[in-house]
């Protein structure tokens, strides 16, 4: 621990002032322009104003059916289940087809530019 016991805060104000005032006034301009873009970006960071999205958790239900049913009832409610599971991957297929639609504009934005 004798490294420690030679680091005095005065002496390293002291050392710190010397530094300073040997710079020229730009460099101290610099200095304090370098300090306010890094404290403001720390700020932005730490400010956090974006609240955080509320948790919703994913419950999915299911019927419980009979065990007795027959052929008949159970042909019939996978007949409904068809139309509800078909309208659910259209709905997903729309989802992908506008955001590949979107990907391409990037892309044809970016083949204009030249990237």
């Amino acid at each position: 621990m004798q490294f420690f016991s030679r680091f005095s805060p005065v002496r390293a104000f002291k050392d710190l002032r010397f530094v300073l005032s040997q710079r020229q006034p730009h460099d101290l301009g610099f200095l304090v322009a370098a300090m306010a873009i890094t404290g403001f970006f720390i700020y932005a960071f730490m400010r956090n104003d974006i609240p955080a999205e509320p948790y919703s958790p994913n419950i999915i239900y299911f019927n419980n059916y009979r065990a007795d049913r027959t052929d008949a009832q159970i042909k019939a409610q996978q007949a409904i289940d068809k139309i509800d599971q078909e309208k659910r991957i259209a709905a997903q297929k729309a989802r992908e087809e506008k955001l590949r639609s979107q990907f391409r504009q990037v892309d044809k934005a970016m083949d204009k530019w030249g990237l």
